[in-house]
C-alpha cells in the first residue's frame, strides 16, 4: 500500500498504521516525520512477509499490501492454498478508503445504470479497515470466471480458522469475499478504528 496508494487520505492511512502499532502520533491528517517513519516500517514488514511467504502477480501484490500485516499473512496463505490446489486465483481488491467505498456504493444507484455491487456505504464495509479482500478466479487464458461453483470450490481449500467467507452470509452472499475473523460488529470496528484503538484487531 502504502503511502503511494493512500497519501491523499492521510488520516485514513494513520488510522490503518495504528492497527499494526506502527503509528503512535496524533491522528491529525498531517504527513509528518512520524507518519513517514510508520509508512516506511509498514513497507519493510510487508516486504519481509512477501519474502518469507510467497510473491504473487502484480495486481495481487498491490492489493495484499493494502491490508494490515495480520491480514496480509492470511491473504498470502489463502492465495498459496488456492494456487496449490490448481485454482488460478488472484486477489483483486483489498483496502478501500471511505471515499472509495462510497464511490463503489453509488454504482447502480442515483441514476447510475451499472449493477449494484455493494450494500455498504463508506465506513460500513470491512474493506475500510484493512481486514478484508476479494479474490478473482481466472481461466487458463486469463478470462474472469463468474460461476458460483468455482468460488464455492475455492472456499473448500481457501478457508482457515482465522478467516471467514462472504459466501456464508445469508442476506447478501459475497462469494469472492474473505476477511479476518474478528469479534464485534462492523459499527464497533469502525468506532475503534476511527479513534485508533490498539486492540481493534482483537479476535
Amino acid at each position: 500500500m502504502s503511502a503511494r496508494v493512500l497519501k491523499d487520505d492521510v488520516l485514513f492511512f494513520q488510522r490503518l498504521l495504528r492497527l499494526d502499532g506502527l503509528y503512535t502520533g496524533k491522528l491529525d491528517a498531517k504527513w509528518g516525520p512520524l507518519t513517514e517513519a510508520a509508512a516506511a516500517e509498514f513497507d519493510r514488514r510487508s516486504d519481509q512477509l512477501a519474502s518469507n511467504m510467497q510473491v504473487f502477480d502484480v495486481r495481487s501484490e498491490a492489493n495484499i499490501r493494502s491490508l494490515t500485516l495480520r491480514a496480509q499473512t492470511e491473504a498470502r496463505s489463502l492465495l498459496t492454498r488456492l494456487l496449490g490446489s490448481g485454482i488460478n486465483a488472484r486477489i483483486i481488491s483489498g483496502t478501500r478508503t471511505y471515499l472509495a467505498q462510497e464511490a463503489l456504493y453509488r454504482q447502480g444507484r442515483f441514476g447510475d445504470t451499472r449493477p449494484v455491487v455493494t450494500k455498504a456505504r463508506g465506513g460500513h464495509s470491512n474493506h475500510n479497515f484493512g481486514v478484508a479482500w476479494d479474490i478473482g478466479i481466472f481461466t487458463a487464458t486469463g478470462g474472469y470466471v463468474t460461476k458460483d461453483a468455482a468460488y464455492r470450490e475455492g472456499s473448500s481449500v481457501a478457508l482457515s480458522q482465522s478467516i471467514e467467507w462472504g459466501g456464508h452470509w445469508m442476506t447478501f452472499p459475497d462469494l469472492p469475499h474473505y476477511q479476518l475473523k474478528l469479534s464485534g460488529t462492523v459499527a464497533q470496528l469502525r468506532s475503534r478504528f476511527e479513534v485508533g484503538a490498539a486492540d481493534t484487531l482483537a479476535a
